[in-house]
């Protein structure tokens, strides 16, 4: 599976070169949750934070990487907050961790130069706009909106765009 880092040093919107080789998501998964038990968005997230914003994983690439693991004895299941499979790293999994240090280290410094080289906006402006995307369709779903509120909202939006037009 190859995973590709986009955005960056000045690329708007292109590779700047491959983030991880093939293989790599097992052993950075393997590291996250040998440091402490996780579920699939903590994982998610910790990857972004740790590439400031430039590389996050989907949950298609994440699960599939839970039960790899879990079929090579390197995690297991545990429980989690709020109903969330969470995963530990088994002492196998730790083992083999260790048997490829080097590897890993390696992993880890190239995330670390990502995120030198990420500005970090990208994800933010993401989080925000599928906030006001749920905004939105929450306050619809819950009715009553009368033809002033439309026009409200219209002009918030509309004065949304027009100041980040300008910005």
């Amino acid at each position: 599976m190859r995973e590709h880092l986009r955005g960056g040093r000045g690329e708007r919107g292109g590779r700047i070169g491959r983030l991880l080789e093939h293989g790599d998501l097992r052993f950075l998964v393997l590291a996250l949750l040998a440091e402490k038990p996780r579920h699939g968005y903590d994982v998610m997230r910790e990857l972004e934070e740790r590439t400031g914003g430039a590389y996050r994983p989907s949950p298609g690439v994440i699960y599939p990487t839970f039960s790899l693991l879990e079929d090579e004895g390197f995690v297991v299941p545990v429980a989690a907050e709020g109903g969330r499979k969470a995963y530990e790293a088994t002492p196998a999994g730790k083992e083999a961790l260790e048997a490829n240090r080097a590897a890993v280290d390696a992993i880890f410094a190239r995330l670390d130069e990502a995120a030198e080289h990420s500005s970090g906006a990208r994800p933010k402006l993401q989080r925000a706009m599928q906030n006001l995307g749920v905004a939105l369709r929450l306050r619809m779903q819950r009715g009553g909106v009368t033809e002033d509120q439309v026009d409200a909202i219209a002009g918030i939006l509309d004065e949304a765009a027009t100041r980040i037009e300008r910005t």
